[in-house]
């Protein structure tokens, strides 16, 4: 079922969002997708069944759209009103799926700074949303905010590996390559099998001329990603010390 879900477009997310829907909706249906359908609005996750569409917890939608309910929201908070239009349990989430998809376009980046403002203003152990909001800092050239954002990520969640590896970004850009390669080893010993660190770790390392350590991290990736362009990268750096003279 997941599989099928991924086919038509859905984030992981979403996948796992609608899958924990369908097993509380129908438990034990052995053909779930011919009775519901997923509906992906403006970030959030609905289930439509007999035509009619309800949230993932099965309260049905009675008024407002996805899209509707965002721009209520805004408009309340504008007006600087205390009451929430969306219920405080879910405020969090919806606020993260929105900037989740405001931050993929630039032109969008400070509505998703806002909407990640929320989410910790909601909840401030929300690691995600501290270390989302670092990398949009990051994106715009404000290091120091983008460093303490992430810090708060760790603070928030130890395991956070994609916080210690945007810290080893971060520092590669700070042309720091020594707290680099630091972040980087932080991040795998979080998640050893994240692709993304070991190419950057690699990298990092063969520029301070340390070729045995690099060698290691390049070859890791090979395997972690082995039919894309930036596998045949690292493979291409794996036998280049053999060659060398």
């Amino acid at each position: 079922m997941a599989k099928a879900l991924l086919e038509e477009g859905l984030t992981v997310r979403h996948v796992r969002t609608a899958l924990a829907a369908i097993r509380r909706l129908l438990p034990e249906s052995e053909a779930p997708l011919a009775e519901l359908r997923v509906v992906v609005r403006d970030g959030e996750v609905f289930i439509e069944r007999d035509s009619q569409l309800c949230e993932p917890s099965g309260q049905l939608v009675m008024e407002l759209s996805g899209k509707e309910l965002a721009e209520a929201a805004r408009a309340s908070a504008l007006r600087g009103l205390v009451r929430p239009i969306v219920r405080p349990e879910n405020a969090a989430d919806r606020w993260f799926d929105l900037a989740s998809v405001w931050d993929g376009d630039p032109a969008q980046w400070e509505r998703a700074v806002d909407g990640y403002q929320r989410v910790t203003t909601a909840d401030p152990t929300h690691a995600a949303a501290w270390n989302n909001l670092g990398l949009l800092y990051h994106r715009m050239g404000r290091y120091e905010d983008a460093r303490r954002h992430y810090e708060v990520a760790l603070a928030a969640d130890a395991l956070c590996a994609e916080a210690a590896y945007n810290l080893g970004s971060l520092h590669d850009d700070l042309a720091d390559p020594a707290a680099a390669v630091q972040w980087y080893r932080r991040a795998l010993e979080v998640r050893p099998d994240y692709a993304d660190a070991h190419f950057n770790l690699a990298s990092t390392l063969e520029r301070r001329g340390d070729l045995v350590s690099a060698r290691h991290h390049w070859a890791r990736y090979a395997e972690l990603d082995p039919s894309s362009r930036w596998g045949e990268i690292a493979r291409a750096h794996v036998v280049l010390p053999m060659e060398s003279p």
